[in-house]
C-alpha cells in the first residue's frame, strides 16, 4: 500500500506536460528495513498540516486588477476563507485542484462572498494580474452562479510574500529551472474568519460535505442550517486523511435518541386513543 501511493503521489506531483518523466525511485536499507528515497526533483515537496497555525494577514499581493491588496482585505467580513495554494501558468494539475474546487463548490448551497471567501494564491513571482483575472472569468463562468463575483479572489505576489504565506501553511514547492515550472502537492486550506488555520484537504476532488463542514466549523457555527449542527454532531474531522468520518459512540446517541423519541411518540398516541376509547364507552 506504501509503494503504491508513493507511485500515486509522484503521478500527482510530475503528471503535467511538458516535463520530463519522473526519474524511477530507488531504494535504501537503514536499520534492515526497505525505505523508499525520493528522486531529487521530490524531495522537500508536500503539505504539512499547520493547524491552528496563524496566517500572516500582513502579507501583500497583487489581486486580478492588479492593485496591492493585504491579505487582511478577504478576512475583514468575518467569514471562513478557503485558500488556494497554485499557480497560473501550470498546465495540468493546478487546473485540476481549482477544477475540483469550482465542481465541489457547486454542490455546497452556501455562497462564495456571502457565508465564505475563496482566494487563490499563486505561488509563482511569473504570474502576471492579466493571468489572474482570465482564470478568475473562466471559473466564474464554469461556476455559473449569480452574484458571487465577489467572493473569488485571484492573486499574485512577490517572492518574499508568496515565501511567507506558504511557510505559514506548510505548503512547500520547489521550482524546477529546467522546465520552468513547480513540483508540488495537490490541496486546499480553510481559514477561521480571524485567519486561523482550520482544515486541510487533499488531492484534486473535494467532497461537498467535507469542505462544507469545514466550512461550518471554522465559521464557529455562524453559517450554515440546523442539519450542519446535526452532522457535526455524528462526523468528525480527520486531520490524516482531510476527511470527515462517522463517530461511531455520537451515532449511537442519536439512534438511540432517535428510538427513544420515536417509541415515546407512539406510546402517547396509543394511550390517547386509549382514553379516548374509554371516554366514549361511558357516554354511550
Amino acid at each position: 500500500m506504501r509503494l503504491a501511493a508513493f507511485f500515486l503521489f509522484t503521478a500527482a506531483l510530475y503528471a503535467q506536460p511538458g516535463q520530463l518523466t519522473p526519474a524511477q525511485p530507488s531504494y535504501t536499507m537503514q536499520d534492515g528495513n526497505l525505505k523508499l528515497k525520493l528522486p531529487a526533483g521530490l524531495e522537500g515537496v508536500g503539505i504539512e498540516q499547520r493547524l491552528d497555525r496563524q496566517v500572516p494577514l500582513n502579507l501583500t499581493f497583487r489581486d486580478e486588477s492588479g492593485r496591492d491588496v493585504a491579505l487582511s482585505t478577504f478576512f475583514y467580513s468575518k467569514k471562513p476563507v478557503i485558500l488556494a495554494p497554485v499557480y497560473y501558468r501550470c498546465p495540468m494539475l493546478c487546473t485540476q485542484i481549482l477544477t475540483g474546487l469550482e465542481s465541489c463548490l457547486k454542490a455546497v448551497s452556501l455562497n462564495p462572498g456571502q457565508e465564505f471567501e475563496v482566494v487563490a494564491i499563486s505561488f509563482d513571482p511569473k504570474d502576471t494580474p492579466a493571468l489572474a483575472a482570465s482564470k478568475k472569468q473562466t471559473y466564474l463562468r464554469r461556476y455559473g452562479r449569480p452574484n458571487t463575483a465577489n467572493g473569488w479572489h485571484f492573486l499574485t505576489g512577490d517572492e518574499t510574500n508568496i515565501k511567507a504565506f506558504l511557510d505559514a501553511v506548510g505548503y512547500h514547492v520547489k521550482y524546477d529551472p529546467r522546465t520552468d515550472q513547480y513540483a508540488h502537492a495537490s490541496g486546499l486550506m480553510i481559514a477561521t474568519p480571524e485567519g486561523r488555520l482550520s482544515r486541510y484537504y487533499y488531492g484534486v476532488e473535494y467532497a461537498p460535505r467535507d469542505v462544507r463542514l469545514g466550512l461550518v466549523e471554522a465559521s464557529q457555527n455562524r453559517i450554515g442550517s440546523p442539519a450542519d449542527q446535526l452532522l457535526l454532531f455524528c462526523f468528525h474531522y480527520d486531520p490524516a486523511t482531510g476527511k470527515y468520518g462517522a463517530i461511531a459512540m455520537n451515532l449511537v446517541r442519536f439512534a438511540g435518541a432517535a428510538f427513544s423519541l420515536v417509541g415515546g411518540l407512539f406510546v402517547f398516541i396509543m394511550l390517547r386513543r386509549d382514553v379516548r376509547a374509554g371516554k366514549r364507552v361511558r357516554n354511550g
